[in-house]
């Protein structure tokens, strides 16, 4: 964990307690986590930036039914999720299937911006569940109790979705002689 002069917890009593300045302070401290972790859902910048100006509205406007301060993480990632996908809800048609992504750059020897790519276009095959659940423990360091608290399914589902996507992650990412020699 990173040591914080100010705890989240501290900055979430003060925030209810109309101090502008410490919600100010919990922007800043989660802005750019929120944005990405949004972002790589549905990766539209401009929609993940008026997502993102939402979220944090609407924890401002709820702060006081949060019940435990020390949990605001994982409540401000629950309200992000619940905004991101009924954003994709609306975008989507039902029974309209995910989009086919290009296969990804591969090779035993890729460039940092090749490797981000082929990273990129492997989680754009991923289904929305599992690639929340890779984003959630890689990119965002939550602990799989946290991710199902902001998912609202069982850490048991939590582990599923995750360890498939990495089985599914490390076959599309394997370089193309390794996959042919298994």
């Amino acid at each position: 964990m990173i040591f914080r002069e100010v705890e989240d917890r501290d900055l979430v009593g003060k925030a209810r307690r109309g101090d502008v300045d410490a919600y100010n302070t919990l922007v800043s401290r989660w802005d750019r986590r929120v944005f990405n972790y949004i972002l790589r859902l549905v990766r539209n910048r401009e929609d993940a930036m008026d997502l993102s100006q939402e979220v944090f509205l609407k924890a401002y406007q709820n702060l006081g039914k949060l019940d435990d301060p020390g949990r605001f993480a994982p409540w401000l990632f629950r309200i992000a999720h619940n905004e991101s996908f009924s954003l994709l809800r609306r975008q989507r048609p039902d029974g309209e299937e995910l989009k086919e992504t290009a296969s990804p750059p591969s090779g035993p020897h890729l460039l940092p911006v090749e490797t981000s790519l082929a990273v990129a276009a492997a989680l754009e095959r991923l289904s929305p569940e599992q690639r929340e659940a890779v984003v959630l423990k890689i990119y965002q360091g939550f602990k799989f109790d946290e991710m199902a608290e902001i998912l609202d399914c069982p850490v048991s589902t939590i582990k599923s979705r995750l360890y498939t996507a990495l089985d599914l992650l490390k076959d599309t990412l394997a370089p193309v002689q390794l996959r042919g020699a298994q």
